[in-house]
């Protein structure tokens, strides 16, 4: 059975926001010819529509759509906060999402679900940076701003920009296995299907790069040696600072305490370890630095919100 996707765009989207999404569900057609996509890029008036790096693509006309329709996706761009009086855009966006089986945005396309009255009281997430003006625009809305998606029954949204891929890989996923969005990850050479528990961002990202070259020299350390002693007094040590006053400096210049900092980047350790590597639990916990599994099991369902064993499973490289 074909599933029809349907991607909204308008002057000034983000291209990206359509066209990874578009290649994923493409990608997946060629692999599994038996679930074959049909993607079509539709906009208010139709025909050639710039993005914001000037690249034009040709939609057909909203307001002409009609027929059934399996995902109705959303893009974003900094062009959008102008576009949510566009009535025909708003208008049209609800109107195909009230015949779609699941409606998704990527980036700050979740503003124009919002105004659609789409995302009332349901938990959703944008880019980081729209975050606050979305939940302030939008009190009905409950905003996360950490997740890279959101699943609330059949409305998904997404973070920023490249996010859409992840979120494309989980609706693969969700409509054909983990096998096959994991085989059209690694046919796109992208990141194995991360999954929608995890922040937008990575240990460093994070984290404020530090104005002090001893601090931003520590963070290395850190991301490079996460079975090592990290303990305050030991990393106070190594700058040369009293523990209290380390602290205190760590926190200002970084945004994230010592021990917040070293937990964030063992985990992320930790992950990269249950994807690319067969090693048990074990193995696992005592080389990221957690010590034991018991505190990998905690520390992976705070950040991730799945087990580690899970998360294996679903996103381990067959090419390890």
């Amino acid at each position: 059975m074909q599933r029809r996707v349907l991607i909204v765009v308008f002057p000034g989207f983000q291209l990206l926001d359509m066209a990874g999404p578009a290649d994923v569900f493409a990608t997946a057609g060629l692999l599994a010819p038996e679930h074959p996509y049909a993607v079509e890029v539709v906009a208010p008036g139709g025909g050639a529509v710039p993005a914001g790096n000037g690249v034009t693509v040709t939609a057909a006309a909203l307001g002409e759509t009609t027929g059934p329709v399996d995902t109705l996706l959303v893009a974003g761009g900094p062009a959008l906060p102008a576009r949510l009086a566009d009535r025909e855009l708003v208008a049209g966006v609800a109107r195909l999402a009230a015949g779609a089986r699941r409606v998704a945005s990527v980036c700050n396309g979740a503003f124009l679900l919002a105004e659609a009255g789409l995302l009332d009281c349901r938990r959703a997430t944008t880019h980081w940076l729209s975050a606050g003006e979305l939940q302030s625009r939008y009190a009905g809305v409950e905003v996360d701003a950490e997740p890279l998606y959101i699943e609330d029954g059949h409305v998904w949204t997404s973070a920023g920009v490249l996010s859409g891929v992840d979120l494309a890989l989980a609706l693969v996923a969700r409509d054909h296995g983990h096998a096959l969005a994991g085989d059209v990850a690694r046919g796109l050479v992208v990141y194995l299907h991360r999954p929608g528990g995890q922040s937008q961002f990575s240990t460093p990202m994070r984290a404020m790069t530090p104005r002090s070259e001893p601090l931003r020299e520590l963070q290395t350390y850190i991301d490079a040696n996460p079975g090592a002693d990290l303990s305050v007094p030991a990393l106070a040590v190594r700058v040369g600072m009293s523990a209290r006053h380390f602290s205190r400096v760590f926190t200002e210049q970084t945004g994230l305490s010592p021990g917040r900092y070293v937990e964030r980047s063992r985990a992320d350790t930790a992950r990269r370890l249950l994807e690319l590597t067969g090693l048990p639990l074990e193995a696992v916990a005592r080389e990221s630095g957690l010590g034991s599994p018991e505190t990998l099991y905690r520390v992976f369902r705070r950040h991730w919100r799945v087990s580690p064993g899970d998360h294996r499973r679903r996103f381990q490289s067959k090419e390890r």
